[in-house]
Protein backbone atom coordinates (compact mmCIF):
# COMPACT_ATOMS: atom_id res chain seq x y z
CA UNK A 1 0.00 0.00 0.00
CA UNK A 2 1.17 3.50 -0.71
CA UNK A 3 3.35 5.07 1.95
CA UNK A 4 1.99 8.56 1.23
CA UNK A 5 -1.58 7.64 2.16
CA UNK A 6 -2.42 8.00 5.84
CA UNK A 7 -3.62 4.95 7.79
CA UNK A 8 -7.21 3.89 7.14
CA UNK A 9 -8.64 2.45 10.34
CA UNK A 10 -6.88 -0.66 11.62
CA UNK A 11 -4.18 -1.72 9.13
CA UNK A 12 -5.92 -5.02 8.57
CA UNK A 13 -9.13 -3.21 7.50
CA UNK A 14 -7.48 -1.69 4.43
CA UNK A 15 -5.77 -5.02 3.66
CA UNK A 16 -9.11 -6.83 3.98
CA UNK A 17 -10.71 -4.36 1.58
CA UNK A 18 -7.85 -4.92 -0.87
CA UNK A 19 -8.35 -8.69 -0.56
CA UNK A 20 -12.07 -8.46 -1.22
CA UNK A 21 -11.58 -6.15 -4.20
CA UNK A 22 -9.03 -8.59 -5.62
CA UNK A 23 -11.40 -11.52 -5.15
CA UNK A 24 -14.29 -9.57 -6.69
CA UNK A 25 -12.16 -8.84 -9.76
CA UNK A 26 -11.03 -12.44 -10.18
CA UNK A 27 -13.03 -15.05 -12.02
CA UNK A 28 -11.85 -17.97 -9.92
CA UNK A 29 -10.18 -18.86 -6.68
CA UNK A 30 -7.03 -17.03 -5.63
CA UNK A 31 -4.38 -18.42 -3.31
CA UNK A 32 -3.22 -16.49 -0.26
CA UNK A 33 0.19 -16.15 -1.95
CA UNK A 34 -1.42 -14.56 -5.03
CA UNK A 35 -3.45 -12.21 -2.85
CA UNK A 36 -0.37 -11.36 -0.79
CA UNK A 37 1.43 -10.40 -4.00
CA UNK A 38 -1.46 -8.19 -5.09
CA UNK A 39 -1.59 -6.41 -1.74
CA UNK A 40 2.19 -6.48 -1.11
CA UNK A 41 1.83 -8.24 2.23
CA UNK A 42 3.11 -11.44 3.83
CA UNK A 43 1.10 -14.57 3.01
CA UNK A 44 0.92 -15.41 6.74
CA UNK A 45 -0.69 -12.06 7.52
CA UNK A 46 -3.06 -12.56 4.58
CA UNK A 47 -4.13 -15.97 5.86
CA UNK A 48 -4.98 -14.46 9.26
CA UNK A 49 -7.17 -11.85 7.61
CA UNK A 50 -8.68 -14.38 5.24
CA UNK A 51 -9.55 -16.59 8.23
CA UNK A 52 -11.44 -13.69 9.81
CA UNK A 53 -13.22 -12.93 6.55
CA UNK A 54 -14.16 -16.60 6.23
CA UNK A 55 -15.44 -16.72 9.83
CA UNK A 56 -17.60 -13.71 9.03
CA UNK A 57 -19.03 -15.50 5.98
CA UNK A 58 -17.53 -13.06 3.47
CA UNK A 59 -15.07 -15.41 1.75
CA UNK A 60 -14.95 -19.12 1.12
CA UNK A 61 -11.84 -21.28 1.28
CA UNK A 62 -11.41 -24.33 -0.92
CA UNK A 63 -8.63 -26.87 -0.52
CA UNK A 64 -6.91 -28.85 -3.21
CA UNK A 65 -5.26 -28.24 -6.55
CA UNK A 66 -7.95 -25.81 -7.73
CA UNK A 67 -8.38 -24.41 -4.23
CA UNK A 68 -7.97 -20.94 -2.88
CA UNK A 69 -10.26 -18.17 -1.77
CA UNK A 70 -13.32 -16.66 -3.39
CA UNK A 71 -16.12 -14.34 -2.33
CA UNK A 72 -18.92 -16.17 -0.55
CA UNK A 73 -21.37 -13.32 -1.15
CA UNK A 74 -21.82 -11.06 -4.15
CA UNK A 75 -19.60 -7.99 -3.83
CA UNK A 76 -22.73 -5.81 -3.75
CA UNK A 77 -23.80 -7.49 -0.51
CA UNK A 78 -20.52 -6.94 1.37
CA UNK A 79 -20.50 -3.58 3.11
CA UNK A 80 -17.45 -1.89 4.54
CA UNK A 81 -19.18 -2.19 7.91
CA UNK A 82 -19.18 -5.98 7.42
CA UNK A 83 -15.46 -5.87 6.63
CA UNK A 84 -14.62 -3.68 9.61
CA UNK A 85 -16.65 -5.90 11.94
CA UNK A 86 -14.91 -9.01 10.59
CA UNK A 87 -11.37 -7.74 11.13
CA UNK A 88 -11.79 -5.89 14.42
CA UNK A 89 -13.61 -8.56 16.39
CA UNK A 90 -10.87 -8.93 19.02
CA UNK A 91 -9.70 -5.34 19.30
CA UNK A 92 -6.04 -6.10 18.59
CA UNK A 93 -4.11 -3.86 16.22
CA UNK A 94 -1.82 -5.99 14.09
CA UNK A 95 0.38 -4.24 11.58
CA UNK A 96 0.59 -5.38 7.98
CA UNK A 97 4.07 -5.97 6.68
CA UNK A 98 4.59 -4.83 3.11
CA UNK A 99 6.55 -7.32 1.08
CA UNK A 100 6.57 -7.78 -2.66
CA UNK A 101 8.27 -10.84 -4.13
CA UNK A 102 7.30 -9.89 -7.71
CA UNK A 103 9.71 -8.41 -10.22
CA UNK A 104 10.08 -4.68 -9.61
CA UNK A 105 7.89 -3.56 -12.57
CA UNK A 106 5.00 -5.79 -11.49
CA UNK A 107 5.51 -4.70 -7.88
CA UNK A 108 5.37 -1.03 -8.89
CA UNK A 109 2.12 -1.57 -10.83
CA UNK A 110 0.56 -3.38 -7.87
CA UNK A 111 1.68 -0.55 -5.58
CA UNK A 112 0.07 2.05 -7.87
CA UNK A 113 -3.22 0.13 -7.93
CA UNK A 114 -3.11 -0.29 -4.16
CA UNK A 115 -2.46 3.43 -3.69
CA UNK A 116 -5.46 4.30 -5.88
CA UNK A 117 -7.65 1.95 -3.85
CA UNK A 118 -6.25 3.37 -0.59
CA UNK A 119 -7.05 6.93 -1.70
CA UNK A 120 -10.64 5.96 -2.54
CA UNK A 121 -10.99 4.08 0.74
CA UNK A 122 -9.48 7.02 2.63
CA UNK A 123 -12.16 9.32 1.21
CA UNK A 124 -14.88 6.88 2.29
CA UNK A 125 -13.42 6.63 5.79
CA UNK A 126 -13.20 10.45 6.05
CA UNK A 127 -16.94 10.59 5.34
CA UNK A 128 -17.55 7.82 7.90
CA UNK A 129 -15.65 9.86 10.50
CA UNK A 130 -17.59 13.01 9.61
CA UNK A 131 -20.94 11.25 9.85
CA UNK A 132 -19.91 9.48 13.06
CA UNK A 133 -18.92 12.77 14.69
CA UNK A 134 -22.21 14.34 13.60
CA UNK A 135 -24.11 11.40 15.05
CA UNK A 136 -22.15 11.48 18.32
CA UNK A 137 -22.95 15.19 18.77
CA UNK A 138 -26.55 14.12 19.39
CA UNK A 139 -25.57 11.97 22.38
CA UNK A 140 -24.27 13.31 25.68
CA UNK A 141 -22.88 11.69 28.80
CA UNK A 142 -26.16 12.55 30.43
CA UNK A 143 -28.06 10.55 27.83
CA UNK A 144 -26.02 7.52 28.84
CA UNK A 145 -26.86 7.75 32.52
Amino acid sequence: MGASVRPIGPPRFAVAVHILVGLARSEGNLSSATLAGQVNSHATFMRRILARLAQAGLVEAREGRDGGYSLKLPAERISLADVLAAVTCDGSDEEAESVCDKPSEACEEAAKENERLDQTLSGIMDEVKRQSMEYLKGHTIASLI
